[in-house]
């Protein structure tokens, strides 16, 4: 684990809406009986690099069951765009300092693996020069490299992105060749305060415009953005589907944990 600069708070902020075309409602879906904001939440708290966790929304229900399990929630407002605008808002809101490190991580990743967090803060806090920083997984489902819902990346020599896109990149313009390595992005984000403010005053960016991937705006306007290669996938919750298939996940981790720590 990164040591931690006493003078650096690193900040965890969870976006969250009630509102969903695919899945209306989703942060509150019941998962093993909780609902999937609280199994973020209790994920988030076993990060020891974080010194909070914050929930954000602009909804009273997502709000009051957050209050139901003691956890720290901040109202924002609803008009917002994206959810790193309702971030932005949060970091305002809550006073957080302009050196500090934000986590942006996102409400619909129940099962992700606590150590991504300390993964994608590390540069920061390593580099007080850097803006942002995000993760990528190395894709092992072919499927994945054609799906536009899994966002690819190129990188340079010192791991700063070249370019975001939901098309495979790079192309393989020989085919008799070996294939490339693809890297898909995964939707963990660490900003430093100052730049996170910075970032949502910028314009929309053209590439931005059109792969609707926000993180493309950071590229177009100059700023670095550091991607962080981990062994760890993460599942995101977009359909009731989906829904189950992460239920019988936790219900598995569940049983595996109570074997190792059987009750008394």
């Amino acid at each position: 684990m990164p040591e931690s600069n006493p003078d650096v708070q690193v900040v965890a902020i969870i976006p969250a809406r009630y509102q969903s075309n695919r899945f209306p409602g989703k942060p509150l879906a019941s998962i093993c009986g909780k609902p999937m904001i609280q199994h973020v939440v209790e994920r988030a708290r076993r990060v020891p690099l974080l010194s909070r966790v914050v929930v954000a929304t602009d909804d009273r229900r997502i709000a009051d069951t957050v209050a139901s399990f003691q956890a720290e929630c901040v109202m924002t407002r609803g008009d917002h765009v994206s959810g790193t605008d309702r971030l932005a808002e949060a970091a305002e809101l809550l006073g957080i300092s302009e050196h500090d490190v934000i986590v942006n991580i996102q409400g619909d990743q129940p099962l992700f693996p606590v150590e991504v967090i300390e993964q994608v803060v590390s540069p920061l806090l390593d580099d007080p020069a850097l803006p942002m920083s995000t993760l990528i997984y190395k894709i092992v489902r072919k499927e994945e490299i054609f799906d536009p819902n899994h966002v690819k990346t190129v990188f340079d020599k010192e791991m700063h992105a070249l370019y975001f896109s939901r098309s495979p990149i790079p192309f393989q313009r020989n085919p008799d060749e070996t294939g490339p390595s693809y890297y898909k992005h995964l939707g963990f984000y660490a900003y430093r305060k100052g730049f996170l403010l910075t970032f949502v005053a910028l314009p929309e960016g053209e590439w931005e415009h059109y792969e609707k991937l926000e993180q493309l705006r950071a590229l177009e306007y100059g700023y670095k953005i550091k991607v962080v290669l981990t062994e760890h996938d993460s599942i995101e919750v977009d359909t009731r589907e989906e829904l189950a298939r992460v239920a019988a996940l936790l219900g598995k981790e569940a049983a595996a944990i109570g074997q190792l720590h059987p009750a008394s």
